[in-house]
């Protein structure tokens, strides 16, 4: 597998970023989304192993065009410049979390959760992460869950969500505004022999995680 070869179209992407260049070096990005289609299938693989209602999709299921929705932007290049690839058992464009794999030169990463939740949705995970505290803890106060994701959400309510008592003494659990973990790679990470074994492992860790969010989501969607 050439994730080398993926960094690479990438980052000449990134320099020449119109339809022109793109048309020319169509064999690139074929090639390109070959390998990627390769990760993904190995990943799916392996992911079910331990999450078994993944084991259905393909990489189609998972991938995203590369073509930019330039509607509504102010940059208006015509493509994205990384690939990216969400296992979700329900789908990718369901709210239900999974694992999404990103490679980008010099970005690449590994989340897990799911964005755009609705305010109903974020409140009653804040609601089940109340009722359950020490059950949540157990999973994100974790010596491997912390290694991997030290933080939880982009972004954090700056004052205490309505709706709790004052005195709950793990307000920062309910603050996230997502719910997502994540993890950066520099490119050389991809040079690793067992970088794939990593992978998973980030996967695996994040699953428990996962599955409480998807309790309270899909009974919400």
């Amino acid at each position: 597998m050439e994730i080398k070869l993926i960094l690479n179209f990438l980052k000449q992407l990134a320099a020449h970023n119109d339809r022109e260049w793109f048309n020319e070096h169509k064999p690139l990005y074929q090639a390109a989304t070959q390998e990627f289609e390769k990760l993904l299938t190995i990943l799916i693989a392996r992911i079910s192993e331990f999450d078994p209602s993944v084991r259905h999709l393909q990489p189609k299921d998972c991938t995203y065009r590369i073509y930019r929705d330039i509607r509504f932007s102010s940059d208006k290049s015509p493509y994205k410049t990384h690939m990216g690839g969400f296992i979700s058992a329900k789908g990718k464009k369901s709210l239900h979390c999974g694992y999404y794999f990103h490679l980008e030169p010099e970005g690449s990463l590994y989340a897990g959760g799911t964005y755009g939740l609705t305010p109903k949705q974020l409140q009653e995970i804040r609601y089940s992460i109340f009722d359950e505290t020490d059950a949540y803890r157990k999973i994100v106060e974790g010596r491997k869950f912390k290694k991997y994701f030290p933080s939880i959400g982009e972004d954090r309510l700056k004052v205490n969500p309505k709706g709790f008592p004052k005195d709950f003494p793990y307000m920062d659990l309910l603050k996230p505004k997502d719910f997502t973990v994540w993890h950066h790679f520099d490119d050389s990470f991809f040079d690793s022999l067992d970088f794939i074994d990593t992978l998973v492992d980030m996967a695996k860790v994040s699953k428990p995680f996962l599955d409480f969010l998807n309790y309270t989501i899909d009974d919400f969607q």
